[in-house]
């Protein structure tokens, strides 16, 4: 009899904690491959492990191999957090996706450039050439340039290398006359690799990427995960593991997750309603 009841609180207790653990949500969070995949790992894995421990909420990190694949996983309903400015388009804020923070750095700019011993001066004269871009969903570094040379009447050859650092590197290759990117990731790839650029052309200045979470994530968890991620600057453990991640990739060390909305992101949306139809 005595067994019987230990063996019937062994299970109970078995299926109790099965339950406890089932009830921990697991969410997929996928942020822009912005350098390459081990340096958008390096940056990314310390601030998701952190976040999860402090939110009680686990986040899995899904990382694309280009630029464009994390649009993807949401067009595909594969992930239910990112980080990305991608989704601002009239026709992607249909998705109901809902900025709740940003990460703070200096102002970003998209940029046109080339390197400093080049003898390309001035944008005009990259017509006809071949110009190196991450993709074409990036907004500041595809969009914004994109729109400009076309406003220009420059007609240039885009090629798209799948992220920024390879963007760079067939540019150093002497595959590309120019780049397009934003402004951090020129300013970081010239710290991190030594490289100097001559800067043909800058945009206006934007907020830096959104995080954003699926309108099919509860408002309890998405108030832990934002809570977790705006918490680390005024955390010890948090802020070393921002400023570490930063100095990873070369971004400001002082940047910092903070709170957001749609609104922040006003910049972006009139951008779309002056573009041409192939950027929209």
């Amino acid at each position: 009899m005595m067994k019987r009841v230990v063996l019937t609180l062994c299970l109970a207790m078995g299926v109790q904690a099965g339950a406890l653990a089932q009830a921990v949500p697991t969410y997929r969070f996928s942020p822009v491959n912005q350098w390459d995949i081990q340096k958008t790992a390096a940056y990314w894995n310390p601030i998701i492990k952190h976040v999860s421990e402090k939110s009680g909420v686990k986040l899995e990190l899904k990382i694309g191999r280009t630029s464009a694949d994390t649009t993807a996983y949401v067009l595909a309903q594969e992930v239910e957090f990112v980080f990305s400015n991608h989704l601002f388009s009239p026709e992607r804020e249909q998705l109901g996706w809902k900025v709740f923070g940003r990460r703070w750095t200096p102002p970003l700019q998209g940029q046109i450039a080339v390197p400093v011993q080049s003898p390309i001066t001035k944008i005009e004269e990259l017509a006809g050439q071949e110009v190196v871009f991450a993709g074409p969903e990036a907004f500041v570094g595809y969009k914004l340039p994109a729109a400009h040379l076309a406003a220009k009447g420059i007609d240039v050859k885009p090629v798209f290398a799948g992220n920024q650092n390879a963007a760079f590197a067939q540019l150093f290759a002497g595959k590309a006359k120019a780049v397009g990117s934003n402004s951090a990731l020129v300013d970081g790839y010239a710290l991190r690799e030594g490289k100097k650029f001559r800067v043909l052309w800058t945009s206006e200045n934007y907020h830096d990427l959104a995080l954003m979470a699926s309108s099919k994530v509860p408002d309890k968890d998405l108030k832990a995960v934002a809570s977790a991620f705006i918490g680390m600057r005024n955390d010890p453990v948090g802020k070393a593991i921002l400023v570490k991640a930063s100095e990873e990739v070369g971004l400001d060390a002082q940047a910092y997750f903070l709170p957001a909305t749609g609104a922040d992101y006003a910049a972006y949306r009139k951008f779309y309603q002056t573009a041409p139809a192939n950027l929209r």
